[in-house]
């Protein structure tokens, strides 16, 4: 396993391109094995979770060619559909949420589709009923092997019909599409996600001779077609990278600019930074952060203490509540972050106690952070991932505090954040990658 040290109480300077985004990704890959013609992909994350995906595409019989490390041409002419009932598929697919993904094109195409028992971040109960009531309200049948820790699916035919999803899942709605996109007749879906990787998916699918409505909205209507071609796809920039960086450059009183951001899908994203008292500025497609001595955590109107919460889209986003939570830590003021959608998110808060911040976590899904006004920085210590997004806040938290830090288990950062070590010492950080 790897660590990383990292050196903290440096300003940062300069310019970062944020990656690809990591969960738009998971489901425009997944989307290749709805066509038998060639797809061409820009613009891919080069992190473990995606790479795992390709390599478990290759797997199952889909050509790919990279163009470079951030492009591939797949095609999925002659996939090996047993491969997916094998226990190499289980045993590599568990280590990988995403591989869920592959069910709904798998479905649509082949009218078979396995899925193991998802692995991924531990943050809580992360079910998978949206996405197999969706597929059964399609016609497709379902049983739990239990042996073998995996769903099977079946259907003679998938045909279209109303559903009202439980809750606007993005991973079910996602699959729920590529299922109905080559079902037969008209698919409607209320209640569905909207986020715009979701968006990304429905348009790429549209290029590839769907008939999708209601894109942008939580109501979609797919017409149902017999065959789908090849199309060219490029990823959007990773949005929780984008907020990762405007919370570093105000820990670390930095000057940065993220450049290529996508501005016009960012959401509310830069609202709640600026609820925290941050400054920047938008030029073009560029977002531009200051150096700040001070920031100043707002109040809402009546004077009550602000309170962050995550919402479905477009609502701010969960994947960036753990930033907001560190960054609040140096603020001015208080705020209370509120995390509703999964129970274990927030349990990463005793090691920033440790750090030296002030952190009421009331209960699994709320915690009040004190402002500490930098009157007292964060100190150095040794500490490990939990997750994906709980292992960048931290990395963000060490760079800002007084010494050494040592944070273990990066392997989970590395799932989510490309040479993010090598791009941050670019412009001026000190991290140094050990076993």
């Amino acid at each position: 396993m790897s660590a990383f040290e990292v050196t903290g109480g440096r300003q940062l300077k300069g310019d970062i391109h944020p990656q690809g985004a990591k969960n738009e990704a998971l489901q425009i890959l997944a989307a290749v094995l709805l066509t038998a013609e060639p797809v061409t992909i820009s613009n891919i994350p080069d992190i473990l979770d995606v790479n795992l995906l390709l390599e478990l595409l290759e797997d199952i019989g889909v050509k790919i060619t990279r163009t470079d490390r951030h492009s591939c041409i797949l095609q999925a002419d002659d996939i090996n559909q047993d491969y997916l009932a094998s226990e190499a598929f289980r045993k590599k697919g568990g280590k990988l949420r995403g591989s869920v993904m592959l069910a709904g094109p798998m479905l649509a195409r082949f009218k078979k589709a396995y899925i193991p028992k998802p692995g991924g971040d531990k943050i809580g109960r992360r079910r998978l009923d949206t996405h197999i009531i969706g597929f059964e309200k399609l016609g497709a049948k379902f049983e739990y092997d239990e042996e073998a820790g995996c769903f099977k699916l079946s259907a003679s035919q998938l045909t279209g019909t109303y559903m009202l999803l439980d809750e606007p899942s993005v991973t079910g709605t996602a699959n729920i599409v590529m299922a109905a996109v080559l079902a037969e007749g008209i698919t409607t879906i209320y209640n569905a996600a909207c986020e715009p990787y979701l968006q990304q998916l429905c348009h790429m699918l549209n290029r590839m001779g769907a008939r999708i409505t209601g894109i942008g909205s939580n109501l979609l209507q797919i017409e149902g077609v017999t065959t789908l071609k090849g199309t060219t796809h490029r990823m959007l920039p990773d949005m929780i990278e984008i907020g990762s960086f405007i919370g570093l450059a105000a820990m670390t009183q930095s000057e940065i600019t993220i450049k290529n951001a996508g501005v016009a899908h960012l959401g509310v994203i830069p609202d709640k930074f600026a609820q925290l008292g941050i400054q920047f500025s938008i030029t073009g497609d560029d977002i531009h952060i200051p150096a700040q001595d001070s920031y100043e955590i707002q109040t809402f109107m009546d004077g009550g203490i602000l309170t962050i919460y995550d919402h479905p889209w477009p609502g701010f986003t969960p994947d960036l509540l753990s930033i907001v939570l560190v960054v609040a830590t140096q603020a001015i003021g208080s705020v209370l972050i509120h995390q509703k959608m999964f129970e274990s998110r927030l349990f990463f808060t005793d090691k920033l106690i440790d750090m030296g911040a002030q952190i009421i976590l009331c209960d699994p899904h709320r915690a009040t952070v004190i402002g500490l006004g930098r009157k007292h920085n964060l100190r150095g210590i040794s500490m490990s991932s939990p997750d994906i997004r709980a292992g960048q806040a931290l990395l963000i938290a060490a760079l800002s505090a007084e010494g050494k830090s040592i944070i273990q288990n990066i392997e989970q950062i590395d799932r989510g954040y490309q040479y993010i070590d090598q791009r941050l010492n670019n412009i001026g950080a000190a991290i140094r990658r050990i076993d």
